[in-house]
């Protein structure tokens, strides 16, 4: 874990604050007036309101539940900006705990839990020759001396805040106790792929239902929750499994867990996702719903894959919200948010998503269906697998092992009486002859398809053998998508640097219009360093014109396709990253990693 450097709060340059024992809430006080933090009348205030009853708080976390505002700005000051400004004042670097940058592990093997808690310290790196220790109370070092000698390391002291020293040192130490005692329960248990595949002819059994076992899953799907992950992978290795989160769509090392325990992990999971446990040989899928800390519902589909060393196993988490995110959260543009409401709203035909897999199609198509899946309309899915379960909709899983695919979902969706299709994807020729098939009877049909961009959608579909009369027919429009990382906006800052040439060559010919307000990343403890917090979409809208259709039969190559869906509107997707560099919520690196070059 690498500790941050200071960031001073914007607050007045502090004074030299020599002091011994535990903190007192009323010298804190005195320091905040005497800084300029608060004003006169507001220290006079929270004196009166602590002095009312004794408590055994912490006196930081006493004085944030009273609300203390800022002289400067008229901010509260919350644990966080008065812990900051507190390390500040004592010459201390501050510290907001960063779980996933903590190597629980080692931290557990450095100090015992019970002495951890007993002087309210937090060991939070360790390398051979020094240990980082956060604490709260910054004029206590008694135990300094006796962590040294028993560690045959020197201590480094950092500030961080009693909630975030509490919480961890109960949950690391937790983790780690839980992870030792399946360990010693599964010590035998062999990893190797040869081993895994005698373990599944002897129907020996993993003790899935070990209490540590449980404890150490149970840790795993709240802190993947609390991270904000979207998938999360246990992969086996030579030596020790991983644990990894993919957040914002990078993937981030979380945990190296001994190969039995992770053995155990992946056993308990198949076993509440109904999944065969003995069998390791071949991919298996699942789903499993569970509640994350708020207590909202979580769906989590599962897949295993046999491996060299062992079964890996991938979770992908799916938020509850992303079904009833509007246009502006998803990041559609006003322009093309416009026209695909218009689209959308169409009787009957076929509407198209594109792009690779982990764009954020699903959340398109769900987010879209929600809500034109009114009680007057029936709309039907058929899906492999089914990403999430939607109250508001029919929702079929293809069955291949029972010959029952998209096509035949869908022929038997045609009898079901439905207004509205979601085919999963369309795969190969019977399925899209299908999908022409229910919106020429009149269905609004839905699908993905992987191709680049949205014109080569129709080229796909030719290659699956459509005739051109029918896409004319039947294809309204196809949106092509891809995800960015948005900056922080806690953290980011203009880049003054950043030219507008530089942006204008990279979607030459095209025009960048309006203001240029371009920023770049800088990394905080919110964004965990990185300068990006969460990610949006880049759109291209291709809605079949008249015109279009007329290139679809007379030159229905890629090129003159797209020429012509510009023509009508079309914004190509690396030219939606450009206007959003613009605007300051990404930057150019990663519109050229996520979009196709402009031909």
């Amino acid at each position: 874990m690498n500790v941050p450097s200071h960031h001073q709060p914007n607050l007045k340059k502090p004074h030299a604050a020599p002091s011994s024992g535990p903190l007192e809430w009323r010298r804190l006080v005195e320091w905040l007036h005497s800084d300029g933090v608060i004003s006169e009348d507001e220290a006079t205030r929270t004196i009166k309101r602590c002095a009312q009853a004794e408590s055994v708080q912490h006196p930081l976390v006493r004085l944030a539940s009273v609300s203390m505002r800022r002289a400067a700005d008229n901010k509260a000051l919350d644990i966080e900006l008065l812990t900051e400004w507190l390390a500040a004042r004592v010459n201390m670097t501050y510290l907001r705990i960063d779980p996933l940058k903590v190597d629980v592990s080692r931290v557990a093997d450095a100090m015992g839990a019970v002495y951890a808690e007993r002087h309210r310290i937090l060991p939070v790196v360790v390398t051979p020759s020094e240990l980082t220790v956060a604490t709260s109370e910054p004029f206590v070092i008694d135990w300094v001396a006796e962590v040294e000698r028993q560690s045959r390391r020197s201590v480094r002291r950092v500030l961080a805040s009693p909630q975030e020293i509490h919480r961890y040192t109960v949950e690391f130490f937790a983790l780690a106790k839980s992870v030792r005692a399946a360990n010693k329960a599964g010590s035998n248990t062999g990893s190797s792929f040869e081993q895994l595949v005698e373990l599944g002819k002897s129907n020996k059994q993993l003790d899935a239902n070990d209490q540590n076992v449980v404890q150490v899953v149970d840790w795993l799907w709240q802190y993947a929750f609390d991270q904000r992950a979207s998938d999360i992978h246990l992969e086996p290795r030579r030596e020790q499994g991983v644990i990894r989160f993919r957040i914002d769509g990078i993937l981030h090392q979380v945990y190296q867990m001994p190969m039995g325990v992770l053995n155990a992990m992946t056993a308990r999971i198949k076993l509440l996702g109904r999944m065969d446990v003995i069998e390791k040989r071949r991919p298996l899928d699942g789903r499993i719903k569970t509640r994350n800390p708020a207590g909202d519902e979580i769906e989590m589909r599962i897949s295993t894959l046999p491996t060299a060393f062992g079964e890996k196993m991938v979770m992908r988490i799916f938020d509850p919200e992303s079904a009833t995110k509007n246009l502006d959260e998803l990041g559609f543009s006003s322009h093309d948010g416009q026209r695909w409401e218009a689209l959308v709203k169409r009787p009957h035909g076929i509407i198209l998503v594109t792009g690779p897999t982990g764009s954020g199609k699903t959340t398109t198509l769900y987010s879209s269906l929600k809500r034109i899946a009114t009680e007057e309309v029936n709309v039907s899915t058929v899906e492999d697998p089914i990403e999430m379960i939607e109250p508001s909709f029919n929702q079929t899983q293809v069955q291949p092992q029972l010959d029952f695919g998209f096509a035949q979902g869908l022929r038997a969706l045609m009898r079901q009486d439905p207004d509205i299709i979601m085919v999963g994807e369309i795969r190969d020729r019977e399925t899209a002859e299908m999908a022409v098939q229910a919106a020429l009877t009149g269905h609004l049909v839905f699908s993905t398809l992987h191709t680049n961009d949205a014109p080569s959608a129709v080229t796909r579909l030719l290659e699956l053998g459509i005739p051109q009369y029918l896409i004319n027919a039947t294809l309204l429009g196809v949106l092509a998508q891809r995800l960015v990382r948005t900056l922080c906006k806690k953290c980011r800052v203009r880049d003054e640097e950043a030219s507008r040439e530089a942006l204008a060559e990279m979607v030459k010919p095209w025009q960048i219009n309006g203001g240029y307000k371009p920023y770049k990343a800088v990394g905080c403890v919110d964004c965990r360093m990185t300068g990006f917090l969460g990610r949006m979409g880049l759109y291209e809208l291709l809605v079949v014109s008249e015109a279009f259709k007329t290139c679809v039969t007379s030159e229905p190559s890629i090129d003159p396709l797209r020429r012509q869906a510009i023509t009508d509107g079309m914004r190509p997707l690396r030219l939606a990253g450009a206007l959003r560099v613009a605007e300051g919520m990404t930057v150019i690196e990663e519109v050229l990693t996520a979009t196709p070059p402009l031909s």
